[in-house]
């Protein structure tokens, strides 16, 4: 019998529905071809339409809706008529926080028919993966603003950087970094000028680097790593960081290997005490909603890592094969400098997925 996977979509705002649906549709394919699994899907339509209506983005009841899938698909929250910060704070980090996803993993490659803007830099020559604390650090929420309005007006953003949290997302690194073939992590901080919280993050570092003997790994400053992504592809491979650091190093990579349209996420626990959740990184993007010319591949490979976080590898594998099969084909959306629509692609990676050999 079949085994069957609950999944809870939430395609937000914007383009989002557009890439959830299309993602849909290829996890329908590869469900069907494989034969093994099915997925229940139940869709939530809490996003700034939600929240015009009802006064706030998610429900009383929301994280207990949530724990009853296994995984959670997510497309995009972002409004030009709401400001960013209620948005992101209204939907996004809450359930992130609320569900203590606090491991952040964007994987960046250059896929098979698509250009790199660096020059000489071609498919595997850039191959990271950037793990990004995700439930404390500069997102954590701590600050406020007094005397308003007043020539004394002061705002503060306090980073919090617990031993707990800078603990378990480095043995995550590590652990990863191990699993990979290069065995090579690199940690970025700001150490030099932040001397409380960026030095903590270097000396636990150091001590869990000890329970893994077999990876290299060393320290880097935000500032230098970005320039390092730019003229030094080659020499990255896992790169761990900051809630803000690894978000900002991870759209640049998103850029480096072609487009913000083709970058997956998973927002992940890896304890497993709750759904993990996954997402294309590229955000609502509602100067192009509507037109059908959103890139659905960051969809799909978000997607395939969903699968794989439910055990599903071996069609996660074909959902990248089909993929890369259709962007080798040069069937891509015009920010990849094709041609196609968001449904030509998807109808192009279905069609890969049930014809792909076994």
């Amino acid at each position: 019998m079949p085994r069957t996977h609950s999944i809870a979509a939430i395609p937000g705002d914007g383009i989002g529905p557009e890439v959830i649906d299309a993602g849909l549709e290829v996890l329908d394919a590869v469900a069907a071809r494989d034969g093994r699994f099915s997925l229940k899907v139940v869709r939530y339509d809490w996003g700034s339409d939600y929240y015009r209506k009802h006064g706030q983005f998610l429900p009383a009841d929301a994280m207990a809706w949530l724990r009853t899938a296994d995984a959670i698909y997510f497309g995009a929250v972002g409004d030009p008529n709401i400001p960013d910060h209620v948005t992101l704070w209204g939907l996004r980090l809450p359930i992130c926080q609320g569900l203590d996803q606090y491991a952040n993993v964007r994987p960046t490659r250059i896929l098979p028919g698509i250009t790199s803007p660096l020059r000489d830099v071609g498919t595997g020559d850039l191959d990271w993966v950037i793990v990004r604390e995700n439930s404390e650090g500069e997102y954590a929420g701590q600050g406020g603003r007094s005397h308003r309005g007043f020539p004394e007006e002061v705002a503060t953003e306090v980073a919090i950087f617990t031993r707990r949290g800078v603990e378990r997302i480095m043995r995550f690194a590590f652990a990863l970094a191990d699993s990979r073939a290069a065995k090579h992590l690199t940690v970025v901080t700001k150490s030099n000028a932040q001397r409380y919280g960026m030095v903590f993050w270097d000396e636990i570092a150091s001590l869990v680097s000890r329970d893994f003997p077999h990876v290299l790994w060393e320290r880097e400053l935000v500032d230098a790593m970005t320039m390092r992504m730019v003229r030094r592809p080659k020499t990255i491979d896992t790169v761990v960081a900051t809630n803000l650091h690894a978000d900002i190093l991870s759209d640049l990579a998103a850029a480096l290997a072609g487009s913000l349209g083709i970058a997956p996420t998973g927002n992940i626990d890896p304890e497993r005490r709750s759904p993990s959740m996954f997402e294309p990184i590229h955000g609502s993007a509602f100067d192009i909603t509507g037109q059908g010319i959103a890139n659905p591949v960051g969809a799909f490979w978000t997607a395939s890592m969903m699968l794989e976080h439910l055990g599903e590898k071996e069609a996660a594998g074909v959902v990248m094969r089909a993929v890369e099969h259709v962007c080798a084909a040069g069937v891509m959306t015009p920010d990849l400098g094709g041609k196609a629509t968001t449904a030509e692609v998807t109808r192009a990676v279905c069609e890969a997925v049930r014809g792909l050999n076994r």
